[in-house]
């Protein structure tokens, strides 16, 4: 028996409490997957619907461990190699800064654009990107995993097995359906939300990828160089998350005062046309009084020789 696992897990036994970083700290689930093989084909092999004995998993972009990071230039998803030839990219992501769908695609081109030099296009390795995302993506059809292909919009037909998206909504996790709790997806998506270490340890108890997954965690926890990566990544999130609702705030002053200017255009212009309106009605209504003053005008002139007429007859009996 290996002394220092042994070691690790009356550690972990007698953990208690809030856990420092859970895995939607994005440095903490990159460091998990990074560290721990086992804990990637799991994890993998349930998103997959793959046996994990059966795959071989390779981290394409690791990092070192520990070692200070640039928030602005820190390589968000995890890209794996799967069975020597499918790219698979993961990426956490609990911030909603409204580019989801447009990043996640980027991430996944990127990926498809794998052939060598000489290779044919029939070559190209299937690429996968799989984001894990504290947020519905579609507000009015929240979903817990879901997936996205390529197909035809008039006959429903798939153009390629090759290149998909998946999402999985962490705070969806109630939608999850049979299959994916079949594939105990949802039991995934729980520990990396978990923030005490009685729930951790509760999961480690009923799956051996979990419990690889906590021991590995509490190992990480404990590593003060690591933590702090954590506590950088984390700051650096919330900082993110208050530009983000700052922007969006921002951007609904604009949109409220753009409104009321749209509104106040319209106002004028309903003026406008009311004062036209007018302006006719009193066209109108000036053109109507020339025409009766012109036919004033015309009685008069026939009345005038008729009234001499007879003041002249009466004239002429007196």
């Amino acid at each position: 028996m290996n002394h220092s696992n042994t070691t690790s897990t009356m550690s972990l036994a007698n953990a208690s409490g809030k856990i420092p970083y859970n895995m939607t700290n994005d440095y903490m689930f990159r460091a998990v997957l990074q560290k721990n093989a086992k804990v990637l084909a799991g994890l993998v092999g349930a998103l997959l619907h793959l046996d994990p004995e059966t795959l071989d998993v390779e981290i394409a972009n690791p990092i070192i461990l520990g070692e200070s990071i640039d928030d602005k230039t820190f390589v968000l998803d995890v890209e794996v190699t799967v069975n020597k030839k499918t790219h698979l990219d993961l990426e956490m992501q609990v911030i909603n800064y409204g580019n989801w769908k447009e990043r996640a695609l980027s991430y996944l081109c990127r990926s498809f654009d794998n052939l060598t030099r000489g290779s044919n296009y029939i070559d190209l390795a299937p690429a996968v990107h799989i984001g894990f995302i504290d947020f519905s993506l579609f507000g009015d059809a929240p979903e817990f995993y879901a997936t996205y292909k390529m197909k035809n919009v008039k006959n429903h037909r798939i153009y390629t097995d090759k290149m998909w998206l998946s999402v999985v909504e962490l705070n969806s996790i109630e939608l999850a359906t049979e299959e994916d709790r079949l594939h105990k997806i949802d039991q995934w998506a729980k520990l990396f939300k978990a923030k005490t270490w009685e729930e951790l340890k509760a999961m480690a108890t009923t799956d051996q990828y979990m419990e690889s997954a906590v021991n590995t965690m509490y190992e990480l926890s404990a590593d003060r160089m690591v933590k702090e990566q954590c506590r950088r990544r984390a700051e650096y999130e919330l900082y993110q998350k208050y530009q983000a609702e700052e922007n969006a705030r921002k951007d609904a002053i604009i949109a409220e005062q753009k409104a009321v200017i749209t509104n106040q255009k319209a106002e004028l212009a309903n003026q406008k046309t009311e004062l036209a309106d007018k302006d006719t009605v009193i066209a109108d209504q000036l053109a109507q009084l020339a025409e009766l003053k012109r036919q004033l005008a015309d009685l008069k002139k026939k009345a005038d020789p008729e009234f001499r007429h007879l003041n002249s007859m009466e004239s002429d009996h007196s």
